[in-house]
């Protein structure tokens, strides 16, 4: 179970940065002024990285146990799926999802 939960975490590690690229690339894409663009596409990325940092990371501020972090991690991978999905990418997102969703069962599954 160790090396599962090793590569869960791996994993997960990856979809955390794709879910940041993703508010990234939707802020960066949005159809606005270049200005409001760049806002975006810095400020979606560092709310969610906050918003990580506080309710699901294992170090997180506010703890929510096993349930509150698989929850809250797959909410987060799919907003970051869906904004995908939005740019036209749509095999892109439902992969991304998918993974998501998989990764996001094993961590409450498997002991910490």
């Amino acid at each position: 179970m160790s090396a599962l939960r090793a590569v869960n975490l791996g994993v997960r590690f990856f979809l955390e940065m794709a879910a940041l690229a993703s508010f990234a690339y939707w802020g960066g894409t949005l159809p606005a002024s270049s200005l409001i663009r760049i806002a975006a596409a810095v400020a979606l990325p560092l709310v969610v990285a906050i918003f990580w940092g506080l309710f699901v990371s294992p170090k997180a501020r506010i703890a929510t146990g096993r349930l509150g972090r698989a929850g809250l991690g797959l909410i987060v991978f799919l907003a970051g799926a869906l904004a995908v999905f939005d740019r036209g990418h749509g095999s892109m997102a439902q992969v991304f999802a998918a993974v998501a969703i998989v990764s996001s069962l094993l961590v409450y599954a498997l002991p910490q």
